[in-house]
């Protein structure tokens, strides 16, 4: 088995979800604040880029869904913080 510097971006970016929710599981992270919508919509970034060389249609699309919900999520809390 070959290990990429793709494969190592896409593993960061599993560690970036999984840590962030782990944080939020263990509450020391809150699920509605920037760090983890930052390390959810990075973590999903990072996974699309290894996926750009190691292609899975349904890794794609989760983790499209996943990148998209966090920029929502971002979008939401500049517009809370902008009208507070």
């Amino acid at each position: 088995m070959n290990y990429h510097f793709y494969d190592f971006i896409g593993n960061l970016g599993v560690v970036l979800i999984l840590g962030s929710y782990l944080l939020v599981q263990m509450r020391r992270l809150s699920a509605t604040g920037v760090p983890y919508t930052v390390s959810n919509g990075l973590g999903a970034a990072f996974v699309l880029y290894s996926l750009y060389y190691d292609f899975n249609l349904s890794a794609v699309i989760i983790e499209i869904v996943w990148l998209l919900i966090s920029l929502f999520g971002l979008f939401r809390i500049y517009r809370e913080r902008k009208a507070g």
